[in-house]
């Protein structure tokens, strides 16, 4: 029988700090590099401040397993850019780029900041739930949700593909080359 889990928006600081601990544990920088090419991996250390105010403009989501934060999906409006000095050049970026026709900055469009499953949790369907409430809650709000992955965490583009996003734009920067990604919630509902 499989887990039950709670998928929702963080609810508060005791979310948040699970939030933290979990992605601890699933930066590159303690992972090996056989778990990162076959696990995946998160590169961004966020800290509490920053999920705080991410938090109060827009909850993120998370799933728990018996009370405890199993896997999350951080939701980053625009607004957020500056609390995050190593994402400014990705909205940099994000800002010179077009969608179909029209300027990005133009769009309603939120990134997701990170998305990890705790590792004892993987393969139950987590990130789809995770992404499906994610429209669930934003889509009234945002016509996009847009990341960015680097194309070596081969885990994540696959699964970022079987939810519905598509490449928009690809580039190298000093330290990997990212595939910047969008989900079109005009776009049918993938199952």
């Amino acid at each position: 029988m499989s887990p039950s889990y709670d998928v929702g928006a963080a609810r508060d600081t005791t979310d948040l700090q699970q939030i933290l601990s979990l992605q601890r544990e699933n930066l590159k920088q303690v992972l090996s590099t056989d778990e990162m090419r076959t696990q995946g991996f998160v590169t961004v250390q966020h800290d509490l401040g920053a999920l705080e105010h991410m938090h109060a403009l827009a909850p993120s989501v998370v799933a728990r397993h018996g009370g405890a934060v199993v896997a999350y999906a951080l939701t980053m409006p625009r607004e957020c850019r500056a609390l995050m000095p190593v994402l400014v050049p990705m909205f940099d970026l994000l800002d010179g780029l077009d969608y179909q026709g029209r300027p990005l900055r133009d769009v309603p469009f939120y990134v997701m900041g990170q998305v990890c499953v705790g590792k004892e949790h993987r393969g139950q369907g987590l990130f789809d739930q995770l992404y499906a409430m994610h429209r669930e809650l934003y889509r009234g709000r945002y016509e996009l949700l847009i990341t960015e992955i680097s194309t070596r965490n081969l885990r994540s583009m696959r699964a970022h593909a079987r939810v519905g996003f598509q490449v928009l734009h690809t580039y190298r920067d000093a330290t990997d080359e990212w595939a910047v990604v969008t989900w079109d919630w005009s776009a049918p509902v993938h199952t």
